[in-house]
């Protein structure tokens, strides 16, 4: 049945939406975010309601199971079926409904939580259920899996929160599913017959409920038949809450809103013991605190490690704390909230440990830490090597009471069974996030597993506590539910299920009739999974190879979020999975391991998959396991190049640094053949290159180190620091006044300027043109020569400065991959960007540089992917903010689609200025004239000229400017 050409015919037919039956797309879609893997029979994405009742009615005709699945991101395994999976995420994502008077509104369910409350925003509102996956997470997976949150303490679940649901049956019925509350009769859109069945179960097993129902705030195991037995009345939509897809595939939810809090405190407390932690959890949330999180050691000094969060430990984090305790207060009078943090502060006192709370007023830190927070389970995913924590027991709730005693415990399981753990999240509920370290690809790995759950589950019973507390069953915990619940409840679950789809479509093996949770044959490192261990181009032996590499990603979804940052630029566009980093790191896994057929790492459809990644390195930095798909796409392409060859397109742009000194030569000639009528279609035709892409120009008068004095070293009265300027293949042949500006800046903070040259005459190259089609072994020969060039500068401690992002990170990042070794490690922290240079040298009180206000009164500037993937971003915003006068504000933006020959390409133009379209060129629009467009990358201000008719300057030409306050305006 996989890949059915018979159900994939229907579908095309009978659907406006995609269908993808192909061998990749099944095995982008055979993962969530556990450590399971089946592949689905297909996978459909609906376009329209009308398109999901069509597939279920067709789904139904032929006996195929449905699976409906969101973000992808289930910690259980709900999401993954051999079944037809129906992705809602892409179009089925509007706001249907919304009554603020009322503080409710109607939503599809691929709508993504952080893109709601950025609708509800500016009417004070908001939806309080918060899972640390809200920049991805759709409402339908919410309201599938029950979902909770930081401050569920004080809102509650997703069932506190969902007031009706609108649903498809199996039999391709639409009904609406309520309480009394909203429908008075509850019946189900129409079916009273329906209501009647489902509320007799629940008056019927009520004292059955009352006692075997564990008596904690967060029990979403099971279904909620607790629901049907309600006194006010059933209420059906708090039964299909919960049901992870198992019962109805949802199509409108209807949810309840909150006011924003506008005042919030935050105090860290600080533990020297992980079980103090615990034991105190009890007495601060006597104080009526809206979240208490916890944050222990490993995530701690995980995060350190990760340059995102770097910033944020070291504001938060005093000394070596074994446990952090982040307690949130929240409410109308902002006296109140910081009178509660106060008494936060006495109350850790009291516990023994005065001077325990860093207090957090200002929002932004408020937000740096729980975005920390928020990446928990990620950051402590980021292990490198074979063990992993896994989730299986990772969200069992007990009594605060019990707490304490709980956590010491089950790290006595874990030294049982030769492992340990790490922990973090929801403290204030008993609901804490434990993983164990654990080596799934062997047997002995999966036996430990399950001897710790059983274990771990049984002492949860002991304690009434549920055995899920958050993430839902799935294929975990579903086949524990008899010991659970016992065997009357779990039948009654089973009717609910047959009476509400009795042919077992929609995603069978859940919460009833499920298999062990430990059959190998479902998990994503199945027996015998081998990779294969290619020659490779680049060093990767810090993953322990290049699938090891590739191994990290942990289908966590961070790269599915719409938010300030840049990852993931192509899906912003698209919204496919192919276009993911994700779906990416899939792929090339299931590649490597032989399961997409032989040959399919250099195989037109991995082409294909990797076609749109734009190389922006925003992975690097924001995913939080640091999958880094740029370096990943320079291997692969060094792997194809092997196999079939480069076409010669991607020969000639490869080779640009050697082709740009005759093109600067012949400037003039060249400019004007470029233009010239019809060539611009022949180029499109013969290389692929987009006619409607005008080709930069060369200038005939191209940077040379001639034009910069030499340093007067060793003469009387000569004592000026020195420092190398990188002159980049771009900035030197299409816009030297870049580096001529950046000579003169440099000279007049007080510095000896040396410019970079290599002996045989040849400008120096950082390897950036090669590596972006895979000739590695020529960046490697170029990045050999840089290294040579410069060791007489770097032996005598010269830092090296460069203008061009993309090349000067080449030396701090993919150097270190070709080179190992000294040398590179020694270029690599020599080598800053012009402006990171500036700040260090002005934090240290070196740098004499005197500006003058210009005629411009403003700047807007546009980050550098590879600037903000390295933290560098801040430092142009900084150093043009010592303009006098001069107003500094960042575009926020995602990539700018250029990002090297990637706007060029045919087949690759429209995605280009879509993902400019989506923030950047709009900003530069909408500027006042007289406003400055910045941005230090090439491909940047290439793209803003051609997207906007703008032109933008590189920082150093404003520096540059503001030596003797001259305007921009009329510059070459």
């Amino acid at each position: 049945m996989i890949g059915d050409p018979k159900l994939a015919a229907r579908l095309e037919t009978a659907l406006d939406g995609e269908i993808l039956f192909d061998a990749f797309s099944r095995g982008r879609y055979s993962t969530d975010a556990s450590h399971y893997q089946i592949e689905p029979i297909g996978v459909a994405v609906p376009r329209s309601r009308d398109d999901v009742v069509r597939t279920i009615e067709i789904a139904g005709e032929m006996g195929v199971p449905v699976l409906p699945r969101g973000g992808g991101t289930s910690q259980c395994g709900q999401t993954v079926g051999e079944c037809l999976v129906v992705d809602a995420s892409k179009h089925l994502d509007r706001v249907l409904d919304f009554d603020p008077a009322a503080r409710r509104v109607t939503v599809e369910p691929g709508l993504v939580l952080d893109r709601l409350n950025a609708v509800l925003q500016p009417h004070g509102l908001f939806f309080p259920v918060d899972p640390s996956t809200s920049s991805r997470a759709t409402l339908g997976g919410m309201t599938g899996n029950n979902s909770c949150g930081a401050r569920s303490l004080r809102y509650g679940l997703m069932r506190d929160n969902v007031r009706a649901i609108e649903a498809v049956l199996a039999d391709g019925r639409s009904l609406r599913f309520a309480g009394p509350a909203a429908e008075p009769d509850a019946a189900p859109g129409g079916d009273p017959a329906l209501a009647r069945r489902l509320a007799e179960i629940g008056r019927r097993e009520a004292a059955e409920m009352a006692a075997r129902f564990p008596k904690v705030m967060r029990r979403v195991g099971g279904y909620n038949l607790d629901a049907l037995a309600e006194a006010a009345g059933p209420n059906l939509a708090h039964l299909l809450v919960g049901s992870e897809g198992t019962l109805a595939f949802f199509t409108a939810l209807e949810l309840e809103l909150q006011p924003i809090p506008p005042h919030k405190t935050l105090g860290v407390c600080h533990f020297p013991s992980f079980y103090q932690a615990m034991d105190s959890t009890r007495h601060i949330v006597a104080l009526e605190p809206a979240a208490v999180e916890l944050v222990d050691r490993t995530l701690i000094d995980l995060a350190r490690e990760i340059p995102l969060f770097q910033a944020t430990i070291a504001e938060a984090v005093r000394g070596h704390p074994e446990a952090l305790l982040l307690v949130e207060f929240a409410g109308e009078d902002a006296g109140e909230q910081r009178c509660k943090l106060a008494r936060l502060s006495e109350l850790m006192a009291d516990l023994g440990l005065p001077g325990g709370v860093v207090e957090a007023i200002d929002p932004a830190f408020q937000k740096s830490v729980w975005e920390l927070r928020k990446a928990g389970l990620n950051i402590v995913m980021s292990m490198k090597g074979d063990g992993k924590p896994i989730s299986f027991i990772e969200d069992c709730a007990v009594s605060l009471d019990d707490l304490a005693d709980y956590t010491q415990r089950l790290d006595e399981i874990f030294r049982k069974h030769g492992t340990s753990g790490t922990w973090y999240a929801h403290a204030s509920v008993g609901c804490l996030h434990v993983r164990p370290i654990l080596n799934l690809k062997d047997e002995a790995g999966a036996r430990a597993m399950r001897a710790i759950a059983e274990e771990t589950f049984e002492m949860v019973r002991a304690y009434k506590g549920s055995h899920s507390g958050e993430h839902g069953d799935g294929l975990v915990r579903s086949e524990f539910h008899e010991a659970m619940f016992g065997r009357r409840l779990v039948a009654a679950f089973e009717e609910v299920k047959d009476t509400l789809d009795p042919q077992g479509l929609f995603n069978p093996g859940k919460i009833v009739r499920a298999p062990k949770m430990d059959d190998r044959a479902l998990f994503r490192f199945k027996p015998g999974y081998q990779t294969a261990a290619p020659e490779t181009g680049l060093d990767w032996s810090a993953w322990g190879g290049f699938a090891g590499a590739v191994e990290m990603c942990n289908n966590n979804g961070a790269c599915r979020k719409f938010d300030a940052n840049v990852m993931c630029p192509s899906y912003r566009v698209t919204k496919d999975e192919q276009h993911l980093t994700r779906g990416r790191a899939n792929t090339l896994r299931l590649a490597l391991s032989g399961q997409l057929g032989p040959d399919a790492l250099t195989s037109p459809d991995m082409a294909e998959t990797l076609s749109l990644c734009v190389a922006c390195k925003a992975c690097k930095r924001e995913c939080p396991v640091g999958v880094d798909m740029a370096r990943m796409k320079t291997e692969v392409l060094y792997q194809m190049a092997r196999r079939h060859g480069l076409p010669l397109r991607e020969r000639l742009l490869g080779h640009l640094p050697r082709i740009a000194p005759w093109a600067a030569r012949f400037a003039p000639l060249v400019n004007l053949a470029a233009r010239a009528p019809g060539l611009p279609w022949l180029a499109e035709r013969a290389l692929g290159l987009s006619a409607r892409r005008a080709p930069p120009r060369w200038r005939r008068d191209p940077f040379s180190a001639a034009e910069v004095p030499p340093p007067d070293e060793g003469r009387p009265g000569s004592d000026k620091p020195g420092v190398v300027l990188l002159a980049d293949t771009f900035n030197r042949y299409l816009e030297p006044d870049n580096l001529r500006a950046a000579a003169r800046v440099l000279g007049a903070a007080g510095y000896a300027v040396h410019v970079a040259e290599a002996g045989d005459g040849r400008p120096l190259c950082c390897g950036r043109t090669y590596l972006s089609v895979g000739m590695v072994a020529e960046a490697r020969g170029e990045l050999r020569r840089m290294l040579d060039a410069l060791a007489p500068l770097l032996d005598r401690g010269l830092p090296v400065v460069g203008l061009e992002p993309a090349c000067l990170f080449t030396l701090r990042d993919e150097l270190a991959a070709l080179l190992p070794g000294e040398a590179a490690a020694r270029l690599a922290g020599a080598a800053l960007t012009l402006e990171e240079f500036l700040q260090r040298e002005d934090r240290a009180g070196r740098a004499a540089l005197t500006l003058s206000a210009l005629p411009h009164r403003k700047a807007l500037v546009h980050g550098h992917c590879h600037q903000k993937a390295f933290g560098a971003f801040a430092a142009v915003t900084g150093a043009l903010g010592r303009v006098p006068d001069l107003a500094v504000e960042p575009v926020t933006s995602s990539c700018c689609g250029m990002a090297g020959s990637f706007g060029y390409g045919r087949e690759t133009y429209e995605v280009s200025l879509r993902m400019a379209e989506l923030s950047l060129l709009p900003t530069v629009r909408a500027a006042e004239p007289a406003t400055l467009i910045v941005a230090d990358g090439v491909s940047c201000r290439q793209q803003i000229a051609h997207g906007s008719g703008r032109r933008a300057y590189h920082a150093v030409r404003v520096l540059d400017a503001a030596l003797d306050g001259r305007s921009l305006d009329d510059a070459a």
